[in-house]
């Protein structure tokens, strides 16, 4: 890197080429030994940047000047990008963040996990803007200036000065500048440091955090502010448990599967999928993986509210969800008896050996996990006691995923049949992934075609 000149602060300038990108979606570029890792360039390009973080073995930067562009460089969609954390790569055409996404993934199979797809199947994609469903955003109350609310900057870490949002579903985000405005009107503007948002087909709601007891002015002011919008408010005084619902919906909030079939209930402060349309479709493929006919015991863990639970029992599986939270666990009953399914839910601790194993043992045809960024490491370390033939995993973390598959091909005798990119949050950095692993047996890696059913083989030849 060839420092050029001092930049505010004196924070170092230089004007560097960039080689690649780095899983969060950063530049990379190389020189004297070290790595700068640069905000806002993409491979090829030759930038100039300032150095906004010098560590021992590496610095991080951000684009100034863009001297050479790359052919994927487009023009960011959001007018707060520049500045805003909630994406990383709106500056990269979509096409090419799918692209990225994938490389990403099949290399931590590879390097990390020393695992191969025998197929990889095209990415599971929606519209890439207005879809993001849930969200927590950081408010803060800043003398002088006002109020904000949005996402965190990217650098340095504060909230980021906006009054809409590209990626929010609607009426999310065109909500934040109005939710601006409530905060600054708030006599404990100061004392409120987030508001979490949640959409879903028939409503939207806003948690509203507050730090010390809320005036009767304040209480007046959002309840307005709810009828104004037809929102749901929910005030949430201390942790989590403490949120209650303040000015209610007609009905909860709830998303739909299965065109319609079947109606899901969750609570703004439940864990859902944030994307409606990508999840639609990724429901779809994990049901076509297990192939259920009609009998099958199939263990979902991590099973949440029933997300994929349902569908599959609707297909006539034998459904038994397991997971850890209490609360979601009656969320998923409550959601299999309103749609008349028989699946059955269960309250376990899955990082636990002992309950893991005592799952394991019953013995199923086939196993789903859907387990957070930590993986399942636990549930496939047993999975030898009695194998199911099929396994399915949906993955919100290549590393995770990469370590796991790794135990699963190499200590366990399973195959990875098929992999793909589940792009559930576009225009970030962010990875989840669909696989399917079958017990025992060999196969030629191979690459799916355009269509989500269609599989070619990496040379081009058809083999199906």
């Amino acid at each position: 890197m060839s420092r050029t000149g001092a930049g505010t602060g004196g924070a170092a300038t230089a004007t560097v080429r960039i080689d690649g990108l780095d899983p969060s979606g950063r530049g990379v570029a190389r020189t004297g030994g070290k790595v700068t890792f640069v905000h806002g360039a993409l491979p090829g390009e030759e930038v100039v940047c300032r150095r906004i973080r010098r560590r021992r073995n590496s610095d991080e930067a951000v684009v100034q000047e863009v001297v050479e562009a790359s052919p994927d460089r487009v023009e960011p969609r959001c007018r707060f990008y520049a500045r805003c954390g909630g994406c990383s790569l709106q500056h990269l055409a979509y096409d090419a963040q799918l692209r990225h996404k994938e490389r990403t993934l099949l290399a931590s199979l590879s390097s990390a996990g020393g695992v191969s797809p025998s197929r990889i199947m095209p990415p599971l994609t929606g519209a890439p803007w207005r879809y993001r469903r849930k969200a927590r955003l950081g408010a803060r109350h800043v003398p002088g200036r006002g109020a904000m609310v949005g996402f965190r900057e990217r650098t340095p870490n504060r909230i980021a000065d906006m009054t809409d949002c590209e990626v929010l579903a609607d009426p999310l985000g065109s909500l934040v500048g109005p939710m601006r405005a409530l905060v600054g009107s708030l006599e404990a503007k100061a004392r409120v440091p987030q508001i979490e948002v949640a959409a879903g087909e028939d409503g939207a709601v806003l948690v509203v955090r507050h730090l010390d007891p809320l005036a009767a002015d304040d209480i007046e002011s959002i309840e307005a502010f709810a009828v104004r919008h037809g929102l749901g408010v929910w005030l949430q005084p201390g942790g989590p448990d403490t949120a209650r619902a303040f000015v209610p919906l007609p009905s909860e909030l709830g998303y739909s599967l299965d065109d319609g079939a079947i109606r899901l209930a969750f609570s703004p402060l439940d864990f859902v999928q944030v994307n409606a349309e990508v999840n639609r479709a990724l429901v779809r493929q994990v049901v076509s993986m297990l192939a259920p006919s009609g009998g099958e015991r199939v263990l979902d863990a991590y099973c949440g509210l029933g997300n994929f639970s349902l569908p599959l029992a609707r297909r006539g599986a034998a459904v038994t969800g397991l997971e850890a939270a209490a609360t979601m666990v009656e969320r998923a009953r409550a959601n299999a008896a309103a749609n008349a399914l028989p699946a059955s839910f269960h309250r376990a601790d899955l990082g636990d050996g002992p309950t893991v194993r005592e799952w394991l043992r019953r013995r199923w045809d086939a196993l789903l996990l859907d387990p957070p960024r930590a993986g399942a490491e636990v549930v496939v370390e047993h999975v030898g006691l009695a194998p199911p033939s099929r396994i399915v995993y949906v993955s919100c973390n290549p590393e995770t995923l990469a370590r796991d598959a790794a135990r699963l091909v190499h200590g366990h005798g399973y195959r990875l049949v098929r992999t793909g990119l589940v792009d559930m949050f576009p225009h970030t950095s962010h990875i989840e992934s669909v696989s399917e692993f079958e017990a025992g047996g060999d196969g030629a890696p191979v690459r799916a075609g355009a269509d989500a059913g269609a599989e070619h083989p990496r040379t081009g030849d058809d083999d199906e």
